[in-house]
């Protein structure tokens, strides 16, 4: 298992993302009041390169002329991505991985899987790292010279896939025809050859969890999964709800995966780490980009503590929360977070479900009059 700690390379720039290449955002602000056009889905390369090269978002620097309140709901709607360890330890392994590969032609290259509970920042993880890594191709090869040329496929698992539908969401990501008659094995053939001319250099497969080698549809879609590593010049990056409690990692098949992919762990953070508070420094890299005119600065490093236990220190519940805090202040015109702003938000049903308020009834004598 690799340790998510925080690390950087040397190595030279290539198509492979560093630490340096990942920023501490996730998309640009509004600009003025003209609606956001539809986003489009990141399983689609059009949308995946148009997510990697937008213009991230970021607090206005000091001395800024102040944005509308259109703007700053905009903002705090996107808001910033912190640049976290388990981030920092997948950009250093991918990196080393695809080096690695890179002249790989007999085998499949080595993979890493991205595992964690649900709401650990896993996706945030994966898309940042893939940004990256389609950014760097771009630095290093120009805009012109990459036309064409595709670094980073992103593919969701869909729930109880089989190996046909699996092959199809390869295929719909490069928008590669697929007729209604086409074997599974047609399928495959085409998104090998077509993905393999694109010059795709990294997969990102999310959703891992939902394939079950104990099933007959689950296994075939692992042996899919297992086809594809051989047959594309790319390395293979997996992100799921704690992986290695589900079947995927039993059997002969499990054996094949766990004895190619390394594991990064995409815990929860804790509210103390030895003589460090890595919840409460993640709590103030948050507050710092907040951009509202009356709050006070450090009143959320001072509730680490009970945001922690409301948020069991899952970085997608924190983020959530101090989200929708932000967007209600700008609405209410407070611009200010406080305990009572945070205590009024309903969270996510399993951030609800751990959060108990310290409080207790009274007990009633029972003593006679």
């Amino acid at each position: 298992m690799v340790n998510a700690s925080p690390g950087t390379s040397d190595a030279p720039a290539d198509a492979s993302p560093s630490t340096a290449d990942l920023s501490t955002s996730a998309a640009a602000s509004a600009d003025g009041d003209t609606p956001d056009p539809q986003p489009q889905s990141v399983t689609t390369w059009d949308g995946f390169q148009a997510f990697a090269t937008t213009p991230v978002a970021a607090p206005p620097p000091p001395g800024a002329p102040r944005r509308s309140l259109e703007e700053r709901l905009a903002y705090h709607s996107r808001f910033v991505t912190v640049r976290t360890p388990a981030i920092d330890a997948l950009a250093k392994n991918v990196r080393t991985l695809m080096i690695l590969g890179r002249h790989q032609t007999v085998t499949a290259r080595p993979s890493l899987i991205v595992t964690g509970p649900a709401g650990a920042g896993k996706t945030t993880a994966l898309l940042q790292v893939g940004r990256a890594c389609h950014l760097a191709h771009t630095r290093r090869h120009g805009a012109a010279a990459t036309a064409g040329r595709v670094p980073v496929a992103y593919v969701l698992v869909p729930p109880a896939a089989s190996a046909k539908t699996l092959a199809t969401e390869f295929a719909r990501y490069l928008g590669i025809p697929v007729a209604t008659g086409m074997s599974q094995a047609q399928i495959t053939n085409a998104v090998c050859h077509t993905y393999t001319a694109a010059g795709v250099q990294l997969v990102m497969i999310d959703e891992i969890h939902r394939l079950n080698p104990r099933t007959t549809t689950g296994a075939q879609s692992a042996d899919l999964i297992k086809d594809l590593t051989e047959r594309i010049g790319a390395t293979f990056v997996y992100a799921g709800i704690d992986v290695t409690t589900t079947p995927l990692f039993t059997g002969v098949r499990g054996a094949q995966l766990a004895g190619r992919a390394s594991l990064v762990d995409c815990a929860a953070f804790p509210a103390r780490l030895g003589d460090s508070e890595p919840f409460r420094d993640l709590v103030k890299a948050m507050e710092a980009a907040l951009d509202l005119r009356h709050h006070r600065p450090g009143t959320l490093p001072k509730l680490a503590p009970y945001l922690h236990e409301r948020t069991a220190g899952r970085i997608g519940s924190l983020a959530r929360l101090i989200r929708q805090a932000a967007v209600t202040t700008l609405v209410d015109g407070t611009e200010r977070i406080t305990r009572t702003t945070l205590e009024a938000i309903r969270l996510d049903h399993l951030a609800e479900q751990h959060y108990r308020p310290r409080t207790r009834p009274r007990s009633r004598s029972t003593s006679a009059p």
